[in-house]
């Protein structure tokens, strides 16, 4: 009875861990097709409490999974809440991961974090050793400074943190005080008189000024357009278009994956055909920069990708579901040595693709299996409708008569969280279904699937994530080197409470 029980322990540890992966992967707590945002974020937060209370030493390590961003934020703000692990071991890992996710965020969300300990009144002596070595490590401080000001003082004051030159007084005496030699510090003092300085701005930080300068939309985006970065040029793309007649131009070759999907998705369908040449090949160079980052062979490999309504997804994430299956329909490609693909609805050319109509996952994978793949990817949000429940018995009497020998794998990729289900929605047991955030999430997360399958044991996913910990912690270290030796990392600071 004993054994019994310790194996059941261990499978409901080994699915508690792959529910939280899975959730980490696709939530980042916005509204979906099917759910509002309030759900999600109360579902996403009991997870987060209930692994961080159970499971401490494994929520640290998923920091290192390749989950979101905004799911990074959650674990190092609550790991920073929460003290620091008895074990020095833990604690040295711990301090190691909290330190290299933040270096890893993006800067809005990395000071965004910074400024939320404040605001829940975190401010032990870890949280401050990590306040500290974050800013201490910026390159350039005096941008972050002028671009996330009200971040970066909140950040200061509440670790009592000590700045060195003018970025001091400038965030707390004020800008209109005294000049700057600093050059920034000193053009946003200027611009605030003088229109020109304007465009010697980043882009967010000019926006407001050229409001209260009275500057014209359009003249002002005309203008600003050399210092936009390559995915303001994207997120500017419809509205700039409405303003001053044409949108400003994407840098196709720098723009990532599932970004460069979205941006093609927003395109009408005649300027697509225009220009399909040049936008199949940028696809296909993204999707190949993918894989060099990522290396990821495969066989046989049929694609089930939906493009029902529900994939045009919500206000705050639009299209973002068809986005990642187009995405993922040219990083298959470029990964299969043989590849085809199946779309839920009838789609002339992949460029071309719209979301609409039911979903009827059942009838394309029917002619998948039959095509004899030896991966078949279904990318859907999990809610078939046409008819429902089609696809889990179709997956089960295919493992159960056709295929026992599992000599085809399939695997469900999901973008969509479902707050109801505390994880996204699925197929059924016969078919692991994986969480991603993005199509470059996909060769993370086939490497995954076998634990959502339950193949593996909580000891291969634990050493799992322990690989991945290693792997990220050098990606960390080589990425520092050359710095100045003598800052102490947040992994080595004192955990106990102030």
């Amino acid at each position: 009875m004993a054994a019994l029980a310790e194996v059941r322990v261990e499978q409901v540890a080994r699915e508690d861990l792959v529910m939280f992966v899975n959730a980490c992967f696709s939530c980042t707590g916005q509204r979906e097709f099917y759910g509002d945002a309030r759900g999600q974020s109360v579902s996403i937060e009991f997870l987060h409490q209930y692994i961080l209370g159970n499971y401490r030493r494994l929520y640290a390590r998923t920091l290192a999974a390749g989950i979101n961003h905004f799911n990074q934020a959650q674990i190092i703000l609550n790991l920073l809440a929460s003290g620091s692990p008895v074990e020095a071991r833990d604690k040295a890992e711990e301090g190691a991961l909290i330190a290299a996710a933040l270096r890893a965020l993006p800067s809005q969300r990395a000071f965004r974090v910074l400024e939320s300990l404040r605001n829940r009144r975190i401010n032990n002596r870890r949280a401050r050793a990590v306040a500290r070595d974050y800013v201490n490590g910026r390159a350039n401080l005096a941008f972050d400074a002028v671009k996330y000001r009200a971040k970066l003082r909140a950040a200061v004051s509440h670790g009592h943190l000590k700045l060195e030159g003018e970025v001091a007084p400038f965030l707390f005496h004020g800008w209109k005080k005294r000049s700057f030699t600093q050059p920034l510090l000193e053009t946003f003092r200027r611009a605030h008189y003088a229109q020109e300085a304007l465009y010697e701005l980043p882009y967010t930080v000019a926006e407001g000024l050229a409001v209260k300068h009275g500057v014209p939309r359009d003249v002002f985006l005309r203008r600003i357009e050399p210092r936009l970065t390559a995915a303001e040029r994207l997120r500017l793309q419809e509205s700039s278009a409405r303003e001053r007649g044409t949108p400003p131009p994407v840098e196709l070759g720098r723009a990532s994956l599932t970004k460069l999907a979205l941006y093609v998705l927003a395109l009408p369908h005649e300027v697509r055909r225009a220009r399909q040449t040049e936008l199949q090949t940028a696809l296909e160079h993204a999707a190949t920069r993918v894989l060099r980052r990522a290396p990821s062979r495969l066989g046989r490999v049929a694609a089930i990708l939906d493009n029902s309504y529900s994939s045009s997804g919500s206000l705050e994430k639009r299209r973002r579901p068809l986005g990642v299956a187009l995405a993922t329909h040219y990083l298959l490609s470029s990964a299969a040595q043989e590849y085809r693909a199946w779309w839920t609805g009838p789609v002339e050319d992949a460029l071309l693709v719209s979301a609409r109509g039911q979903t009827d996952i059942a009838t394309p994978l029917l002619d998948a299996l039959a095509w004899g793949a030896d991966l078949v990817v279904i990318v859907s949000d999990g809610y078939d409708n046409d008819p429902p429940k089609a696809v889990a018995e179709l997956t089960r009497v295919f493992r159960a008569k056709l295929d026992p020998e599992r000599r085809t794998a399939l695997v469900h990729v999901n973008p969509v969280f479902d707050s109801e289900g505390y994880a996204p929605r699925s197929f059924g047991t016969a078919v692991p279904t994986v969480g991603v955030r993005d199509a470059e999430d996909v060769p993370t997360v086939l490497g995954f699937a076998r634990f959502a399958e339950g193949a593996a044991s909580l000891g291969e996913l634990e050493a799992y994530l322990a690989s991945r910990v290693e792997a990220m912690l050098a990606r960390d270290a080589q990425g520092r080197q050359g710095e100045d030796g003598g800052s102490r990392d947040a992994a080595q600071a004192d955990g106990g409470e102030a």
